[in-house]
């Protein structure tokens, strides 16, 4: 398999560590949202940096889901539908991370997060065609 390949799924798998680690902590702890939601913010950022890896689209060091996603469409266009949902992922980020910075969430919007990241992922996945292997917790 060449270099290339092996880095994407690098990502890929680094990626479903974060989604794998959302969903035990949902299932088990599930009043520590906010490590939930962060988990799912960082790995909607990885599945796309997979992503922006295979196109070779050289991106910065960011956390910014919609720059992520704004380089990839000069490829790869991607509907409005996805930007939304990156948007509402995307404020917990790094910064959620901080005792300083409080954001209350939902049930709801726990499981959102949840949903979202597991759809980029099957997103991406199926954009690469290859074949990953994960973990069925992540399903």
């Amino acid at each position: 398999m060449n270099e290339k390949i092996e880095i994407v799924k690098a990502w890929i798998i680094k990626a479903d560590h974060d989604l794998g680690t959302a969903k035990i902590t949902y299932l088990h702890i599930p009043e520590y949202r906010d490590t939930i939601a962060f988990h799912c913010q960082q790995a909607v950022e990885k599945y796309l940096k997979a992503y922006l890896y295979h196109l070779e689209i050289v991106f910065n060091k960011s956390h910014d889901l919609i720059y992520l996603l704004d380089l990839i469409s000069q490829q790869d266009l991607f509907s409005k539908e996805w930007y939304d949902k990156a948007s509402s992922i995307q404020n917990y980020s790094v910064q959620l991370r901080y005792p300083n910075i409080v954001i209350e969430l939902s049930d709801l919007e726990i499981q959102n997060s949840l949903k979202i990241a597991k759809e980029f992922r099957d997103l991406i996945i199926k954009k690469l065609n290859y074949n990953v292997e994960f973990n069925p917790i992540i399903n």
